[in-house]
């Protein structure tokens, strides 16, 4: 039997109560908002629930707004339920942080299984919490899910952590986009590689621009380490070569 709090927000009753009845068979207390704005309040807490499973279309504030809020601040598991369906609506939902993805209609076994497997990855990360991995000019901590470049602290979501951390921690070896998408966000995620195409692209973006933000106004050094594209078969991380220093030097 499964324990844990789960916040749903939807106005949609119907949802609400049928979300509420299969939780609550498996063990969850749940917790309900048909706002985005109490949804918010309740997901931040005192006490915060232990995953939040957010529909995108909500009064006063919508899903997408109340997951980037929550991501400003926590690294509280989410789960978008939407009558959306389309790439662009799930690629969003994913940048900007949730953990997965349901689309309606549903079933609501589905969603408790979802539920439980992601609840079943947070607690495999937290056993490996105090893990960390750094290379020059680069720390990724699993701790507190800190990322520093040059530095300078990145603004990553958990799962751009995450992917960053399990790359960073095999330096040289070329992962497959189903590899990626089996290590970094389970075996029984549903989504597809373009998941992992879009986190690379917002991890290049986010490591370069952390190095560029120095406050001396000059030009960064390189960073002495990349995410390499193997085309055809996924990706790398891969530590680059020191200058070589000319005579004198």
């Amino acid at each position: 039997m499964a324990s844990g709090t789960v916040l749903v927000v939807d106005d949609d009753p119907h949802v609400t109560d049928l979300l509420s009845l299969y939780l609550t068979k498996e063990g969850f207390r749940v917790e309900v908002a048909d706002n985005g704005a109490d949804g918010l309040r309740l997901a931040l807490g005192p006490p915060s629930p232990d995953l939040v499973i957010l529909d995108i279309m909500l009064p006063e504030l919508d899903g997408w707004e109340v997951c980037r809020r929550i991501r400003s601040s926590s690294r509280l598991p989410v789960i978008m339920l939407t009558a959306r369906d389309e790439d662009h609506d799930k690629i969003l939902g994913l940048e900007i942080g949730a953990d997965d993805y349901v689309t309606k209609p549903f079933n609501p076994r589905e969603v408790v299984a979802r539920v439980k497997s992601v609840l079943r990855r947070m607690g495999e990360g937290l056993e490996d919490k105090r893990r960390e991995v750094r290379h020059p000019g680069l720390r990724v901590s699993l701790t507190d899910y800190e990322t520093e470049a040059g530095g300078v602290a990145v603004p990553l979501t958990p799962k751009e952590t995450e992917l960053l951390w399990f790359l960073a921690s095999h330096p040289g070896q070329v992962f497959s986009r189903d590899r990626l998408l089996r290590e970094v966000w389970g075996y029984d995620y549903t989504g597809d590689a373009r998941t992992v195409d879009t986190h690379v692209k917002r991890l290049r973006h986010k490591l370069a621009e952390a190095r560029g933000s120095g406050e001396d106004g000059r030009e960064p050094a390189p960073a002495p380490w990349e995410i390499v594209t193997v085309w055809g078969v996924g990706y790398k991380f891969q530590r680059l070569p020191s200058p070589e220093r000319g005579p004198g030097r």
